[in-house]
């Protein structure tokens, strides 16, 4: 056997000597249709899927967002409601998951524009970058940055949030600067956001700049950065501007909360008591959109946390599932939006980080966030007139927090990070929870403990135990 094997390598390496004589072999045997270099453009359709896909997957936005704000509940399989957390989710999803799939691919991006001469498209790379290390800071707290891109080191530093933050804020100015005043151009067929627009990832940019500065404005005096924004730089002006990726309508293509639900037969997704009883405190318009009636004919939320598979009063059928509305395959991955742009500016006026009339920014918000569900004009006019959502000095921030909350249903992992900055709405912990509160973050990964110890190690020293009730920087 052994010297069969060396007369087949032997007349292998013959063939190959053979073949390095020959002139032109090289030119013949090289398909002229395959690219050697990606074009940078190419590549934002991949990162925005990825994007979407992970934080609107069943168990990433509805299960450790949705939930965990409690818009939605579920009559089945509620671990992750009561905060009993899978690992694997965690470690494959969310923390690879962004970091391969959205990080290191729209770094990939950026350096081939960089070696294309391409501006914009680089700066829509630079975006998606910041995007991507904006949700893990956001979700984990401390987390691997300066080092995060480097190959050659498998054991990167985690940076303090102050320091995630600072290099994130540096990278949205980096692309504002390239998309309002460099050149280029961004493919138009595979820019799933903005359709090829420089200027709507300019925007966006900016937007999502606004949105980084109010997350630390607890922690960090930001006013005159935001009313720089205001001042000077292109931001959402309509809906027409929302970062977001429109799917198709078939698996795999379609919105995953549709594939979850009605693709694969998920229907212990719920609307959650919460959620319907400020819609209907506030008859608001948007319930039969948020929710199905049940079998009795009503809209009948369910409380977080309770075991509803013993208990008749929590059933599959009479508990109201997620609106049609919003089981439709084709619904956007929202990565931004202005109903959200919107409350924050009225926050950010009510606090006085910015000129403006908070109320014109609040209304602004919710007339954004009917016309996104297609609600007409007379709906609005009616709805903000009513008792508890016509603004008033009373309770300014509960009432733009409360409304931000509404708008942005089905978005969850955005909408629970939302809620625990600002606390509104005001949420009990869930009935028979595996914590004392409910969580401000995700624990780390078990693979950075096994690969990472030391700067795993190092980082809960500096934030805290690795526990998913220890608050996040921003949160202090």
């Amino acid at each position: 056997m052994k010297n069969i094997k060396n007369i087949i390598l032997t007349a292998i390496l013959g063939l190959l000597l053979f073949a390095g004589c020959d002139d032109g072999f090289e030119e013949i045997n090289t398909n002229p249709n395959d690219a050697t270099v990606v074009p940078s453009g190419s590549l934002i359709a991949d990162v925005a899927r990825n994007a979407g896909n992970i934080l609107y997957s069943s168990f990433v936005g509805l299960d450790m967002g949705s939930c965990w704000s409690q818009q939605i509940a579920k009559v089945n399989y509620e671990e992750e409601e009561r905060f009993i957390v899978r690992a694997s989710v965690i470690e494959g999803t969310v923390w690879q998951g962004i970091y391969e799939d959205v990080i290191a691919d729209a770094k990939s991006m950026e350096d081939i524009a960089i070696s294309e001469g391409n501006d914009y498209t680089r700066g829509a790379a630079i975006v998606l970058q910041a995007y991507g290390y904006h949700v893990l800071t956001d979700i984990f707290g401390m987390i691997p940055f300066s080092e995060a891109m480097d190959p050659s080191n498998l054991k990167p530093k985690y940076d303090t949030q102050e320091e995630v933050y600072a290099g994130i804020l540096s990278m949205l100015d980096t692309a504002d600067l390239l998309l309002s005043t460099g050149s280029g151009s961004l493919n138009a067929a595979t820019d799933l956001v903005y359709g090829g627009s420089h200027t709507g990832w300019l925007k966006f940019a900016n937007s999502l700049k606004f949105r980084a500065l109010m997350r630390i404005s607890g922690v960090q005096s930001v006013g005159t950065q935001l009313q720089d924004i205001v001042d000077n730089r292109s931001i959402f002006t309509s809906n027409a501007d929302n970062a977001n990726l429109v799917y198709l309508d078939a698996d795999p293509n379609a919105n995953p909360i549709y594939e979850s639900i009605v693709y694969r037969s998920r229907f212990e997704y719920k609307v959650n008591e919460v959620m319907v009883n400020m819609l209907v405190a506030y008859s608001d318009p948007r319930l039969p959109l948020y929710a199905t009636e049940n079998s009795d004919g009503e809209y009948r939320g369910k409380p977080s946390g309770i075991d509803a598979v013993p208990n008749a009063d929590w059933n599959y059928d009479n508990v109201s599932p997620v609106g049609d509305f919003y089981i439709n395959p084709n619904l956007p991955a929202d990565f931004m939006t202005y109903s959200e742009l919107s409350f924050l500016m009225a926050e950010a006026a009510e606090k006085g980080l910015i000129t403006g009339s908070a109320a014109t920014y609040y209304y602004q918000g919710i007339k954004a966030a009917f016309d996104v569900n297609g609600l007409p004009a007379s709906d609005y006019d009616a709805y903000i007139l009513g008792t508890g959502v016509v603004y008033t000095t009373t309770n300014p921030l509960e009432q733009i927090g409360e409304q931000n909350w509404l708008g942005m249903y089905c978005q969850g992992v955005e909408s629970w990070i939302e809620w625990k900055r600002t606390g509104f709405p005001v949420l009990l912990l869930p009935i028979e929870a595996d914590t004392d509160a409910i969580p401000s973050r995700y624990n780390y990964p078990p693979i950075e403990q096994a690969i990472n110890a030391a700067s795993y190690s190092a980082a809960v020293a500096a934030q805290g135990a690795d526990l998913l009730t220890t608050d996040i920087w921003w949160m202090q």
